[in-house]
């Protein structure tokens, strides 16, 4: 997941200039001269920022207003005294949180679970605010403000945020809205950087320049269309001369903790944040810390939880989710049922063995999309497998009936896994299930994969599904165990819609 690479080079930024070190030299905003050009904050950032400021303010404006006119009204006379005091008191706690938790910092606006994750801290400290006071002045109204004004802001102010973040990503793929970046490393890590940034556009890095370790051989030098501008010795220079937004510093053996702390330091008082890409392990999200001890800038990796608080919210979740996802589509189901029987000869279900958490065998339920008989036929068919590594898939294989193809587009076929959801056998979000033969071929390394419940869904799903390599697939599957969080079920689950309507990579 290239969002997750970028974004965690984004959230590492700072660090290398809080280190807790103070520098013996003068800072570059005492150095630059006045001929060097320093280019300002990019328009469009502080734009986008004030619309957001101002759409949450509108948001929770319109909701306390709504609120108090609606129940407020039945107690006219007491408006003022009663109801003006909780409404303008709740606007302010909501909009004083999301200031303080800097849920509008340009960071994390438009990109990863980062932003909603902050949103939602904001909300519920605003909660635990309102309730305290409203305990203390003994008010009868509190629950209102608490349990349906603070909700209704949220069911307001997210999807509005999602509305926005959407237009962002269309002006992005369009060219626009993107952050200038000079890109600093090895020929090799660097061109996978400018083959990433334009491989996912949304994220909203543009390498504009390079410098590697040797700098431009001949005059015009280019890499993948990207001019070399200098050597690594240059970066600073190349920053407040040409105003570029980001560093990425990327692997290299030029970089010693010396040489970054340089760079960290000669790009004081410069629009440029630096990001330093980790190399040492593939590790984001809530597992990464940095830790300032004795002055020195470290990397924290927490241990990954496979128990606990968090795990028994998320089966919580599942077993809700599940029911009602059942209920929702069980007319659907039924239908569904109906035509996979009508289409071809046999059941409308399918069951097979697959592997779950810490190597137990279930049996997975689907709807039937091929004809009856199909497994006998794989053997027939080994020899134009298309399918990566383990998996074996046939982008047109003969087997599966007509309705069978419309079902697996949309994964449809796949709804009745809620069952296993629902009796714990699986979960909403988690690694795809596997075969119990390819289970057995797994490796230490992949056999990680069985250390959580699979899921219905997951990062294999909204990533491309029979598209991806084996390699690309397992990666994704081992980032989801390593590095899992409610906040990332949340966006899996929200994406996976999306890729189920357009039916990426289904066959």
């Amino acid at each position: 997941m290239l969002g997750e690479h970028v974004e965690l080079l984004g959230n590492l930024g700072g660090s290398v200039r809080q280190g807790g070190v103070v520098s013996p030299y003068p800072s570059a905003r005492e150095r630059v001269s006045d001929e060097a050009i320093s280019r300002p904050a990019i328009d469009w950032e502080q734009r986008y920022r004030r619309t957001v400021i101002i759409g949450d303010t509108v948001a929770t404006a319109f909701v306390v207003a709504a609120i108090g006119n609606v129940f407020g009204a039945r107690d006219a006379a007491n408006w003022h005294e009663k109801w003006g005091i909780l409404a303008f008191g709740t606007e302010l706690l909501v909009l004083g949180a999301l200031a303080v938790s800097r849920s509008w910092a340009p960071a994390v606006l438009g990109q990863g679970a980062e932003e909603f994750r902050r949103l939602g801290r904001s909300l519920f400290a605003a909660t635990v605010v309102l309730a305290l006071g409203g305990i203390a002045l003994t008010s009868r109204n509190i629950k209102l403000w608490i349990f349906v004004a603070i909700p209704a802001i949220a069911l307001v102010t997210i999807p509005a945020r999602y509305l926005l973040r959407l237009w962002l990503h269309k002006q992005r793929k369009e060219g626009r809205c993107l952050r200038p970046v000079l890109a600093a490393g090895s020929l090799a890590t660097v061109r996978d950087l400018i083959t990433r940034t334009r491989k996912f556009p949304h994220l909203g890095w543009r390498v504009d320049a390079v410098c590697t370790t040797d700098g431009p051989l001949l005059d015009g030098e280019q890499l993948d269309g990207v001019p070399v501008v200098g050597r690594l010795a240059d970066v600073a220079s190349h920053v407040r001369r040409d105003g570029y937004r980001v560093v990425a510093v990327t692997p290299d053996p030029h970089w010693s903790p010396d040489r970054l702390q340089r760079l960290a330091w000669n790009l004081e008082g410069s629009d440029a944040e630096m990001v330093v890409a980790p190399v040492l392990m593939e590790v984001a999200g809530p597992r990464l810390h940095v830790d300032a001890v004795l002055g020195i800038p470290l990397l924290r990796v927490s241990m990954p939880t496979f128990t606990g608080g968090r795990r028994a919210v998320k089966g919580v979740v599942d077993r809700i989710g599940a029911t009602f996802l059942l209920v929702l589509f069980a007319p659907l189901m039924a239908f569904v049922a109906l035509l996979v029987m009508v289409d071809s000869r046999g059941g409308a279900f399918y069951r097979q063995r697959r592997v779950g958490k810490d190597g137990r065998e279930f049996t997975i339920l689907k709807f039937r999309t091929m004809v009856s008989g199909a497994d006998r036929a794989r053997a027939d068919l080994a020899d134009r497998n298309e399918g990566a590594g383990l998996l074996f898939k046939l982008r047109r294989d003969p087997r599966v009936t007509r309705v069978g193809a419309v079902l697996r587009r949309y994964s449809i076929d796949e709804l009745p896994q809620l069952l296993n959801v629902l009796t714990g056998s699986m979960s909403l979000v988690g690694p795809r299930p596997p075969l119990p033969e390819e289970s057995a071929a797994y490796g230490p390394d992949i056999r990680r994969r069985l250390l959580v419940k699979p899921g219905l869904t997951g990062l294999w799903q909204i990533s491309g599904r029979s598209d991806l390599s084996w390699e690309e697939a397992v990666r994704l599957d081992l980032r989801y165990v390593e590095d899992w969080s409610l906040a990332l079920d949340t966006v899996i689950l929200w994406k996976t819609l999306r890729a189920v309507v357009y039916g990426q990579g289904a066959y």
